[in-house]
């Protein structure tokens, strides 16, 4: 036997999301280019978001985020001194001009990637955090594979032109989700819009003009090469919800911006974040033959929910639980299930499963608890 518990809620309709938009639907100036949220992941628009192209600096947002695990692991510290190599020293293209053996602090060197892309000091960090650029690179596409980022191929840590060397928008938001969900102290360094460096001698300026003249906009890097044209991956937040917005071989940099800011306006205005709990509360599962009498259930995983706003309304939350169980229980075993309908249609399934493990009684365990009824029924 099964119970059903139902009731209204004061919420937003949750709406089932539709499809990305036609690329004539949204006036994006870009070869490729994709929005997505960041809590749950989803896709609110793409276009040709799996091509492979060059990504250019916006490269760096691997290295950010090998940079910001190895930070929050504790295995790198904002403090540690980096020596630059002649290598590092070599990139060229966006810099801070360091000299060889000249020794910088990684928060500084996080600063100037993050505000000016300087390709020296992304150089000199892959090197001081790997060995080698060349081991970083392979950390590089290990971590791209662990994220399926399967149209990526890096071959260096700063996206100056190579061979071989590109990604997709799809697989750009990846990233970028994950440096900011996981590491969101990045934003430290990606909200700059002015700063110095070598005890004010040397300016920075923040290549992401979205920092200055976009309301919410959070970071994140930019990237433009002759190949690769102007790119961006930019994120912003409003009302509690960050989004991704992805632009890969725009024209030129203004339209790389403009382009950026219609995919957020447009995030912006039709989505919004809903959090759906149960009705009730849920009510404990007695347990035959276990070592405790009941198992609580909870909801597995997130219970956030992304919305079309002009959907707006009541829902109806239907929550499906077991009657009863016979141990053993696992913890996090699935004993029901919560759904969000909405006029007929399901929005949403979010599983319930059991808070602890509930062990099954032994026999002996079985004739202890017979004697001790009986004893005291006597």
């Amino acid at each position: 036997m099964k119970r059903f518990l139902s009731g209204l809620m004061a919420l937003l309709l949750l709406a089932v999301l539709t499809p990305p938009a036609r690329a004539e639907e949204l006036a994006v100036e870009s070869r490729a280019c994709l929005l997505m949220e960041k809590t749950t992941g989803q896709v609110l628009y793409a276009v040709n978001e799996h091509e492979q192209l060059e990504p250019a600096s916006v490269t760096k947002i691997m290295t950010l985020l090998l940079v910001m695990e190895a930070i929050d692991s504790g295995a790198l510290r904002y403090d540690d001194i980096v020596t630059a190599s002649a290598r590092a020293c070599s990139m060229g293209g966006s810099q801070i001009w360091l000299k060889e053996n000249e020794q910088m602090a990684v928060e500084e060197l996080l600063k100037a990637v993050c505000v000016a892309s300087a390709n020296d000091a992304s150089a000199a960090l892959a090197e001081h955090l790997a060995g080698s650029m060349e081991a970083f690179v392979d950390k590089m596409n290990q971590r791209a594979a662990e994220l399926g980022m399967e149209d990526t191929h890096f071959v260096n840590p700063t996206g100056l032109p190579a061979q071989g060397h590109v990604t997709s928008a799809y697989d750009i938001a990846l990233m970028s989700r994950e440096l900011i969900l996981n590491h969101p102290d990045i934003r430290r360094f990606t909200t700059i819009w002015m700063d110095t460096l070598r005890n004010g001698e040397f300016g920075l300026n923040n290549t992401n003009k979205l920092i200055r003249f976009y309301e919410g906009a959070t970071g994140l890097k930019t990237g433009s090469t002759d190949a690769a044209q102007y790119c961006l991956s930019a994120t912003a937040e409003r009302g509690g919800m960050e989004l991704i917005a992805v632009i890969l071989k725009s024209p030129t940099s203004p339209q790389r911006f403009e382009s950026a800011k219609v995919l957020l306006n447009y995030g912006f205005a039709a989505y919004s974040l809903v959090t759906v709990d149960p009705p009730n509360v849920l009510d404990d599962i007695p347990v035959t033959l276990g070592d405790a009498a009941f198992v609580t259930p909870k909801m597995a995983g997130d219970n956030t929910i992304l919305t079309l706003k002009e959907k707006a309304g009541g829902i109806d939350v239907q929550v499906e639980l077991e009657e009863e169980l016979s141990a053993p229980v696992e913890a996090g075993q699935v004993l029901g299930r919560m759904t969000v309908v909405s006029g007929g249609e399901t929005l949403a399934e979010i599983p319930l499963v059991a808070e602890r493990a509930v062990a099954r009684l032994t026999y002996w365990q079985i004739f202890q608890r017979c004697m001790k009824m009986a004893f005291l029924n006597g």
